[in-house]
């Protein structure tokens, strides 16, 4: 099974849940593919849960959500040794994050200190307790979600720990008739409930290979490093792209072309990733009008596109 037809069935079938939303399922993908997390903003009642649990039938993967508050401690999330009597010796139960997807729901409302725990256990895909190191399971990804309108009582994420997301996406609000089409459908959990795999583990392990086997052009390259080297320049930001942020659109590039069915990167496919891939990456300069995604926009449409040899 090649990328495209992977990324296809895992489109159709979260589809039959969440109506609409083709692409930022395709994105989702890419995320996967990459080994990256994603970080969903958007208003409550969208569909990130059920588009979570969808996926997570999709791949054929275990899935677990935690809802962060202030009140949770890291090792909610990581587990806890405790004291077996039976067995007379102290036993690591393991917490929620040993999971193949994880929701990090309303991730901005815990403590910093457990939001560190959690991004440690995406980086490092381990987690250590009592001086034990256990691995994660895989595939592994998660998604933290935030709501972009209520802000109290958070506590927003730092620009660093935000860099090891992946990309940031947005459902946004369904088109008036696929919203109508929604009244009087079956609720979407029975349908999560019928839902089948659409690939298993080797599938993607055969899609990450073909995906880092896409070549990329000199040009290409130098293109990504130009848009890279813009956030870094421009009055309107304060901070621009990490080096973090440099591979993860290469990647992303990748990963775009294999799906439209190519083993080479065009700049069309740079451009597809750069927004969700870059924007939560940059920092706005003070005093700047815009926002980091329309910032992102103006650099794309100001970086020269290579037009041979790529």
């Amino acid at each position: 099974m090649n990328v495209k037809e992977y990324t296809e069935r895992i489109v159709k079938n979260v589809s039959r849940v969440i109506i609409g939303k083709d692409e930022v399922i395709r994105q989702l993908v890419v995320c996967f593919l990459a080994g990256g997390h994603v970080l969903l903003e958007d208003l409550p009642g969208s569909g990130k849960t059920m588009l979570l649990r969808a996926f997570a039938k999709s791949i054929g993967g275990s899935f677990k959500r935690i809802q962060f508050t202030p009140d949770l401690l890291p090792s909610d999330l990581t587990g806890i040794n405790f004291y077996n009597q039976k067995e007379g010796e102290f036993v690591f139960r393991k917490g929620p994050v040993f999971s193949n997807v994880v929701l990090a729901d309303e991730i901005n409302r815990a403590t910093p200190r457990t939001q560190s725990a959690l991004l440690e256990a995406m980086e490092e895909r381990q987690v250590t307790a009592d001086g034990e190191t256990y691995a994660l399971d895989e595939p592994f990804i998660v998604m933290g979600t935030q709501n972009p309108i209520e802000s109290y009582g958070t506590f927003p994420l730092p620009e660093a720990q935000l860099d090891r997301f992946f990309m940031k996406l947005s459902m946004g609000y369904m088109e008036r008739d696929q919203e109508i089409s929604l009244m009087g459908r079956r609720d979407a959990k029975d349908i999560i409930g019928e839902l089948d795999a659409a690939i298993d583990a080797s599938d993607t392990a055969s899609a990450r290979r073909e995906a880092a086997a896409v070549t990329v052009s000199d040009d290409v390259k130098a293109y990504i490093m130009d848009i890279v080297e813009k956030t870094r320049n421009s009055r309107e930001t304060a901070c621009g792209v990490s080096a973090r942020g440099t591979i993860a659109l290469y990647k992303a590039s990748q990963i775009t072309a294999a799906m439209s069915g190519r083993n080479y990167v065009i700049p069309e496919d740079v451009k597809c990733e750069a927004i969700p891939v870059l924007s939560h990456r940059m920092l706005t300069a003070p005093g700047s009008h815009r926002d980091v995604e329309n910032i992102m926009r103006r650099i794309l449409a100001d970086t020269a596109v290579p037009l041979e040899n790529v």
